[in-house]
């Protein structure tokens, strides 16, 4: 039986290939992943152009809710129709790349929800946004 050196040693070794192999693959992944983690509810529309125009890289979103007894906030202050209407103008003034999420509850009217969406494209919103949950 043949014995074993153990005074012979060998010097492990470190596979990196593999290694890169796996982060890449990571990366990948949780890149994609992260597309659906996003999701996008809106109405398509078509923005005009202008050669002067600076994009603004981080746009305000403002929520608007219907609650289910009617009644309508503006980012989390409880407005009437009439004054939807000026806040909203009042809000493109200040910056015309805002988005307006409009968040019906589902007991509201579906009337209800279109009044509020007429006054919004009336006071000149061009970017609304229509929040809805996740079916699971």
């Amino acid at each position: 039986m043949a014995q074993r050196d153990f005074r012979e040693r060998t010097q492990p070794l470190v596979m990196i290939i593999p290694m890169i192999d796996i982060m890449l693959f990571l990366l990948v992944f949780f890149m994609l992943s992260t597309l659906y983690m996003v999701q996008v509810n809106t109405l398509q529309v078509n923005l005009p152009t202008a050669t002067s125009a600076v994009p603004e890289t981080r746009p305000t979103v403002l929520p608007i809710t219907v609650t289910s007894g009617g009644n309508i906030f503006f980012d989390d202050v409880k407005v009437e129709e009439g004054e939807l209407a000026s806040k909203v103008s009042a809000t493109l003034e200040a910056n015309a790349n805002t988005v307006f999420v409009l968040r019906g509850d589902r007991a509201v009217s579906y009337e209800r929800v279109v009044v509020v969406l007429d006054l919004l494209k009336s006071s000149g919103a061009k970017r609304i946004a229509l929040a809805t949950d996740v079916r699971q």
